[in-house]
């Protein structure tokens, strides 16, 4: 059950900062980017590779938390 729930959480995570990823990057050009007024020291590969695991982890996050109170309702009901 809980690999599951697992899957439950990672998969629609990853389509979700799949897209993200392309919508923020078709408007966004990593060498452009700047952290504190200086450019980031980072590749365009790089800065893609970070931001998609940003993405994923606040996506399973996102997840994780609607299945915790799915959980929650349904224990309720019960």
């Amino acid at each position: 059950m809980l690999a599951q729930r697992m899957m439950w959480i990672a998969w629609p995570a990853f389509l979700v900062a799949g897209m993200l990823e392309t919508l923020v990057f078709a408007v966004l050009d990593p060498q452009d980017l700047q952290w504190f007024g200086r450019p980031l020291p980072l590749s365009r590969q790089a800065v893609y590779s970070l931001s998609f695991f940003v993405f994923w982890i606040l996506a399973m996050v996102s997840s994780g938390l609607t299945t915790l109170l799915a959980a929650s309702s349904a224990d309720d009901h019960q």
